[in-house]
């Protein structure tokens, strides 16, 4: 009969695991699970003891009653080096505790990500008497909805705390885990400062970090309404996303939610990058590596700021009366509805100034649970257009309103996946000042992006749209194909808050190298952060 599948964390099916079945009197039994990770075994009633081995992934034990009424589903962690920090971000002063999964000794350290990273600490190496003590395991099932709970096992004495003061400087840091034998991996920790410091506050879009992150299997992009029955074999075979022409992400009634308590392998920084290098990986181009780009030429510029998480700006950690200028950037493309409805009341009656960097931006409402995961309400698509949206604009805007009535911009699918620079439609404006640029001239042409090179617009670009504020003022155009540039806009308020907007993914990785796009944004930010 079948019990179940064995699978690793990102569900793709495991062939010839060993499993011994023990029940309470001493009775056992043993099988292989199969080419498609199939457990099959005759079994009696009762509850059972299951032992796991597989060369190459770490030995496990689950308990399971038999019979059930669905299959089982096992779940093993490979023997790789990843972590992640819990809570993954903090107020200066508070603390964290790192979780590690190696099955080797490893050091730790810590660092800040500005114009260059910077040592903070040594965190010391890790280790146990006993062999591959720091090993950790992933519970079985689907655990992408509930959290991967690394440090659940083993960790619960004072003496194998595993705890991290906040410094008190705010910013983007991350720990460094490394082994004897080479590896290494580094995961991100937002710092928020325990008061206000400065005029100008920075978010971290990790809300878009969680929607893409597959660890376990699962993301808003994989198997967003939920693990199929079966674990995978062959992707590109399998997968209706390669398999069916027809196929779109987002075609459910609902969608499981994504716990934040998981490792994010795609935030991952090589040791000795450096900010003014090319970010090669398909998924660094659009998370925290690209977003690292516009807090070190932040500080290279020497505008002070603060910095957040969009949670925190959630949960009223981040108070924008108190601040000038909001700054969001790269691809915040997932927010709640309490995030937006503050930020546009501070921005419309308020004289807040909202500095939009980035591109697909605010595009889908996401809620988070009483017990911190979210869930993506993505709706039941048949395209990303407007017709594709039931005559929408986006998804947000199928919930509430279209995100252009807030940032000027809306995304729409003209241009994605390609990458060119601006051309200038309104040289005379003081954006512009001290570029030497004119109407018709182009600027950022050097970009760091490498999934879709070619200039500062690209990868996904927004554009004006019916929804947009009256009084908008057109600055520039991305010359992408398919007039899908990315078009770059100003607008006012009535009670003196300001909009500036770029509409596209690939800005933020021009500001380090180009020096249009660096200038123009130091002009946008001085007078933001210096009129009343």
């Amino acid at each position: 009969m079948l019990i179940g599948y064995v699978s690793d964390e990102k569900y793709s099916a495991l062939p010839d695991v060993l499993l011994e079945f023990s029940n309470d009197v001493g009775q056992s039994w043993e099988c292989r699970s199969r080419a498609s990770g199939a457990v099959h075994l005759e079994l009696p009633k009762g509850n059972y003891r299951v032992v796991l081995q597989k060369q190459g992934y770490g030995a496990k034990i689950s308990h399971l009653s038999w019979p059930l009424n669905t299959q089982h589903h096992f779940r093993m962690l490979s023997d790789s080096l990843v972590g992640y920090a819990w809570p993954k971000q903090v107020c200066s002063g508070e603390s964290s505790e790192f979780r590690v999964h190696s099955v080797e000794a490893y050091k730790l350290e810590l660092w800040r990500y500005g114009w260059e990273p910077e040592f903070i600490a040594s965190l010391g190496w890790h280790d146990e008497h006993a062999p591959r003590a720091v090993m950790q395991t992933t519970p079985d099932g689907d655990y992408t909805q509930f959290g991967a709970m690394f440090n659940l096992i083993g960790y619960a004495k004072s003496v194998h705390s595993q705890h991290v003061k906040a410094p008190e400087r705010s910013g983007l840091y991350y720990f460094r885990a490394s082994t004897a034998s080479g590896q290494e991996f580094s995961f991100p920790w937002v710092v928020a400062p325990k008061k206000p410091s400065t005029g100008l506050a920075v978010l971290a879009s990790n809300l878009t970090w969680n929607a893409y992150n597959s660890f376990g299997g699962r993301s808003n992009y994989i198997h967003a309404d939920g693990l199929p029955r079966t674990p995978t074999i062959n992707s590109r075979a399998e997968l209706k996303r390669y398999s069916d022409n027809g196929f779109l992400t987002w075609n459910s009634d609902n969608y499981p939610p994504l716990s934040f308590d998981r490792p994010e392998p795609y935030n991952h920084i090589n040791f000795d990058e450096k900010i003014t290098d090319p970010i090669e990986s398909r998924q660094g181009c659009h998370l925290a590596p690209a977003e690292w780009r516009l807090l070190g030429w932040l500080e290279r510029e020497n505008f002070a700021y603060d910095y957040y998480a969009e949670t925190q700006l959630h949960n009223g950690t981040l108070d924008l009366s108190q601040y000038k200028a909001l700054i969001t950037s790269v691809h915040p493309e997932y927010w709640t509805e309490a995030m937006f409805s503050r930020v546009k009341s501070w921005v419309f009656e308020e004289k807040g100034r909202l500095i939009y960097l980035g591109g697909n931006g605010l595009n889908c409402e996401v809620e988070i649970n009483p017990d911190g995961a979210m869930i993506c309400h993505n709706g039941k698509l048949t395209g990303l257009d407007t017709k594709g949206l039931g005559g929408f604009e986006s998804r947000y805007a199928i919930r509430h309103e279209s995100e252009s009535a807030l940032l000027g911009v809306v995304f729409t699918p003209a241009g994605a996946m390609t990458g060119a620079p601006y051309q200038v439609q309104d040289g005379s404006h003081w954006v512009f000042e001290n570029t030497g640029l004119k109407s018709g001239d182009f600027f950022g042409e050097k970009s760091l992006h490498m999934r879709c090179p070619g200039g500062a617009s690209g990868h996904e670009t927004d554009k004006v749209s019916p929804s947009s504020p009256a009084g908008i003022t057109h600055l520039a155009k991305g010359t992408n194909e398919n007039e899908g540039g990315a078009q770059m806009v100003t607008f006012d308020t009535p009670s003196g808050g300001k909009v500036f907007s770029v509409g596209s993914i690939n800005y933020v990785s021009s500001l380090p190298i180009d020096e249009k796009v660096s200038q123009i944004t130091s002009n946008v930010l001085r007078r933001f952060l210096s009129q009343t």
